[in-house]
């Protein structure tokens, strides 16, 4: 999309991180940033994919191998991890994490509300969950 300016629109926080991530994904094995560049439709900066890839390695999304002078990538979790660790992020910078976790909770669809209500009672490896 392109705006008035001629500019194209503004991506919303953590939107290009999540399409980098997708066409990890969507790769048949490990990838170079020019690969991602490429199938995202090559309007982005070679330097703006390896920023995005660099930050993706420090939330433990992809990992990277050495190829030559360069890196070649692949995903190690999904876009559901990803947007997770956005809410956890947003959570840690809340003071009051009660009320914010009470505020979602009761925001939420009858639905979700039922998954998020199933999930938290299946006991999980760590040991967290709830108890009988």
């Amino acid at each position: 999309m392109v705006r008035e300016d001629g500019r194209g629109r503004r991506r919303g926080q953590g939107e290009l991180e999540g399409q980098v991530l997708g066409a990890l994904r969507e790769a048949d094995g490990p990838v170079t940033a020019a690969w991602v560049r490429q199938h995202l439709g090559g309007d982005l900066a070679h330097t703006t994919v390896v920023t995005i890839l660099t930050r993706l390695l420090a939330k433990d999304v992809v990992a990277r191998e050495r190829h030559g002078r360069s890196f070649r990538w692949t995903p190690t979790g999904d876009v559901a991890r990803l947007a997770a660790l956005r809410m956890r992020r947003l959570l840690d910078g809340e003071r009051d994490r009660e009320a914010v976790l009470a505020s979602f909770v009761t925001a939420l669809p009858p639905g979700d509300e039922e998954v998020l209500r199933a999930l938290l009672d299946v006991p999980h490896a760590d040991g967290a969950g709830t108890e009988d």
